[in-house]
């Protein structure tokens, strides 16, 4: 089993969203945090200057099964995905195990 931690605009999530959904990946945790980016210099917007290096982003924790790994961080490029710098990160780790808690059951079939 694979967790697949990833940090998006938060304008993106509701497409990343859909992409996880349309690929069987049903459940999964997010919350909305604040990062520090590379992005150094500021920008100016209706004559308001904001910086750009206090980022608002998406934060996605989803658990697989190993058979998802691919396809979950695939979907998540194609719909994260604009081509400008801030579009985000993904970070993949082992899980070693588990549980669901109503049922007991472990390994795949808990997550599934």
């Amino acid at each position: 089993m694979k967790k697949i931690e990833a940090i998006i605009r938060k304008s993106k999530f509701k497409d990343v969203k859909e992409a996880l959904h349309n690929i069987e990946v049903n459940f999964f945790t997010y919350w909305d945090v604040t990062g520090v980016g590379n992005e150094k210099k500021g920008n100016v917007y209706r004559g308001i200057s904001y910086s750009t290096s206090d980022i608002q982003r998406r934060y996605l924790s989803i658990v697989v099964s190993d058979e998802f790994e691919e396809r979950t961080i695939q979907a998540i490029i194609d719909a994260a995905k604009t081509g400008d710098v801030g579009d985000g990160k993904i970070f993949v780790s082992n899980i070693e195990e588990t549980y669901r808690i109503r049922t007991e059951e472990t390994g795949s079939e808990a997550i599934n």
